[in-house]
């Protein structure tokens, strides 16, 4: 794997010769049946074929390496049947996070298969999670905005609206504003998902990019129903009701 790595990273044309020959799927294979140490130089070869082109990304995407990633950086689902992950120690993560960050970093296609395995919330816990090394979070957060700056794929961006803080929501939010204005579907499918009442919660610092996105997405919807799901709109009728004089 360490030679394979050392190979990939120089060129395309190397890069491509190797996914050719089915390295890229042994490299998968390989990350899948290993433990430890010893996967690094297998994730850090997918993350180089994955950075020279969307096309040699896309061949990582379709030999299972996101899928197969994602698994050991939950340490979960995938991960316990086959004996993967769990407890990772942080420079594996790490690696992990800047490969998946180089896969999504091309394309809305690209972000989106990566974004369908959950990877992008265990990004953000491992950014979030204050025993992180500092290298861990810096690339999950490099890995998150590479990837949600590409990621049109709103069902998959929702859970964010919940637990990203305001330098990771503003791209979270930022995409619900590119999408939202020309997708009629998605628009009521936001409302009834509870997105919106979501968006309605996040309080921002005024002037801001995140404050200028959740006001794009509002713009997006009549006055009345942005007013239903904000905080305190119940209190604001049952005063209503109790001041009404028939």
């Amino acid at each position: 794997a360490t030679l394979i790595r050392e190979i990939a990273k120089h060129t395309p044309e190397l890069a491509l010769l190797i996914t050719n020959a089915g390295g890229v799927g042994a490299v998968v294979d390989y990350i899948r049946q290993s433990k430890g140490n010893v996967r690094l130089p297998g994730i850090m070869m997918l993350g180089y074929v994955a950075a020279h082109s969307e096309s040699l990304a896309m061949s990582v995407i379709v030999s299972q390496a996101v899928t197969a990633l994602a698994a050991i950086l939950a340490g979960s689902g995938e991960d316990r049947t086959t004996e993967l992950g769990g407890n990772e120690e942080d420079h594996i993560k790490a690696a992990i996070a800047w490969a998946l960050g180089q896969i999504g970093r091309h394309t809305p296609e690209h972000a989106k298969a990566v974004a369908v395995t959950n990877a992008l919330n265990s990004l953000l816990q491992c950014y979030l999670n204050t025993e992180s090394s500092e290298d861990l979070q810096t690339k999950s957060k490099k890995a998150l905005t590479n990837i949600l700056q590409k990621c049109v794929h709103l069902p998959a961006l929702e859970p964010l609206l919940s637990d990203a803080p305001p330098n990771i929501l503003k791209h979270v939010v930022g995409q619900f504003a590119k999408v939202l204005p020309h997708d009629a579907k998605a628009r009521k499918l936001f409302v009834t998902s509870g997105g919106l009442k979501k968006v309605q919660e996040i309080n921002p610092e005024r002037n801001t990019t995140l404050s200028e996105h959740i006001n794009a997405v509002n713009n997006c919807y009549p006055e009345e129903i942005v007013r239903y799901y904000s905080p305190g709109y119940a209190q604001t009728l049952l005063q209503r009701v109790e001041q009404y004089h028939p």
